[in-house]
């Protein structure tokens, strides 16, 4: 599996859904609650173009955006492959 991060916030639901989609697929990710960290979001946003809403997905270093994002990848098919070696 390639290495997952997941920038998030303690109560957001956003961030649930996304986590509970990676765990149901067996994918061990890296969480970083930016909730009470103001640089640890100034790094999020840095790496995300500017976003500042949370879950933020990076697949091997590459963005993949939020929750509808990374659901919307798993619906067609994407994700998978997106996850393999």
């Amino acid at each position: 599996m390639k290495r997952v991060e997941i920038y998030t916030t303690r109560t957001c639901p956003y961030c649930i859904a996304a986590k509970a989609l990676l765990s149901r697929k067996g994918v061990a990710f890296e969480e970083t609650d930016v909730g009470a960290d103001p640089a640890q979001r100034q790094a999020m946003m840095a790496r995300a173009n500017g976003r500042r809403t949370v879950p933020q997905i990076f697949i091997d270093g590459v963005g993949v955006g939020g929750c509808d994002d990374i659901h919307a990848l798993d619906a067609a098919g994407k994700l998978d492959a997106m996850l393999a070696d």
